[in-house]
């Protein structure tokens, strides 16, 4: 079955995460996705974190579905074969500091004369322009920049961070977005390629929610809350009796009532004052009081089943071995027989799919470039030059 996006080429340029991570998405549903890397060392990513036979699990991950090509860029030869490809294709994406691409003999302006159609996705620490733009910036810069350690973590301890690289993936995210939406101009035809320029803290910033009109209008601050959901109530993370911990949002009017009816306050149920969410802010001090004193007494399995019943939104916090043990998990296929995780989001018609696991540094120099029409002689070259890098 042909995905969504078949049909569609991209051309990645980038390392690490960001880029990746976008092109990842592309490849997933359908795209073809090349990815050129540096001979000899490639993506740096094929060595972080935990390692199977030398190559990094992420990178099995992250490169799903991607064709590897190992070409010098900085070479005459291998930034000839980023111009023919780039020719041919519907979008590159590429996360280097800005002006490297420019460096490389790769700028837009050089790309969009090449080929008027052509998305290209930029995505850096702080954007193609502005006092920062040359400042370089990885993902914990751009949560920093963007709002999101500010508010992480609990009120007298320091900042804390999310344990995966969330800016990362949130830059990617808008990155895929924006050239979806160039894409829709191009195919129907209403204009040409174009920029797509995401920063990894315009990024974050984009899910702050009213963090900026609060302060703009009436000068609060939102710091650290720990566990709670500032100005929603109650919602919070409360302990069992065995020594674990559940979430319980109880925010909404009606789920509200029936959470102090579960916990056997109806004197709070029924308190006007704690009719709506503004009210329950008030006085949410108290209302987390008598949740935790429930919570306290009784099991894990037991307070789920209850709130269940109810119909009171609420989850144990999962582990990695929570996640692959639990049976949602299985039933939609987004624990895979590969032991990497399935895809999302979920398509009726036309669903993700995984083709490959990460491909070797160069597994597929020699097709694509004998697609580029380049001939045995020329690819042996190119190889023999590569080699020597």
């Amino acid at each position: 079955m042909n995905g969504p996006l078949s049909g569609i080429r991209v051309v990645e340029l980038g390392t690490l995460i960001a880029a990746p991570f976008a092109a990842r998405l592309f490849a997933e549903f359908g795209a073809e996705v090349i990815k050129i890397e540096q001979p000899g060392s490639g993506d740096p990513l094929r060595r972080w974190r935990k390692l199977h036979q030398g190559t990094s699990l992420w990178w099995y991950l992250q490169s799903r579905n991607k064709k590897s090509i190992a070409i010098d860029l900085k070479s005459p030869d291998g930034r000839d074969v980023a111009l023919r490809l780039a020719a041919q294709a519907d979008v590159v994406i590429e996360n280097f500091k800005p002006g490297s691409l420019e460096k490389l003999g790769l700028g837009w302006d050089v790309l969009s004369k090449l080929n008027p159609d052509l998305t290209l996705v930029r995505i850096s620490g702080y954007g193609q322009t502005g006092p920062y733009r040359d400042r370089s910036g990885f993902g914990a810069i751009g949560e920093a920049m963007g709002g999101l350690r500010f508010t992480t973590g609990d009120p007298d301890s320091p900042p804390a961070r999310v344990g995966i690289s969330i800016g990362d993936s949130l830059a990617s995210l808008h990155g895929v977005i924006g050239a979806l939406m160039s894409l829709l101009r191009v195919k129907t035809g209403q204009g040409r390629g174009q920029v797509v320029d995401v920063s990894l803290y315009e990024s974050v910033f984009n899910l702050m929610e009213s963090l900026v009109p609060e302060y703009d209008l009436m000068g609060h601050v939102r710091t650290r809350t720990g566990g709670a959901l500032p100005g929603i109530s109650p919602s919070n993370t409360y302990p069992s009796s065995d020594g674990r911990h559940v979430v319980i949002a109880g925010n909404s009017d009606a789920i509200f009532k029936r959470l102090m009816l579960v916990i056997g306050r109806p004197d709070l149920a029924d308190d006007p004052a704690l009719a709506s969410n503004d009210g329950r802010v008030r006085s949410n001090a108290l209302l987390d009081a008598a949740i935790t004193a429930w919570t306290s007494g009784r099991t894990m399995d037991e307070i789920l089943a209850r709130l269940d019943a109810a119909d009171v939104p609420a989850g144990r916090i999962y582990s990695v071995a929570d996640i692959v043990d639990d049976p949602h998990y299985a039933a939609r296929d987004m624990i895979l027989p590969t032991e990497l995780p399935g895809i999302a989001p979920k398509l009726s018609d036309t669903p993700g799919a995984v083709k490959w696991p990460g491909p070797t540094l160069g597994q597929h120099t020699d097709e694509v470039l004998a697609g580029l029409g380049l001939q045995a002689g020329d690819i042996a070259q190119l190889r023999r030059s590569a080699a020597v890098q």
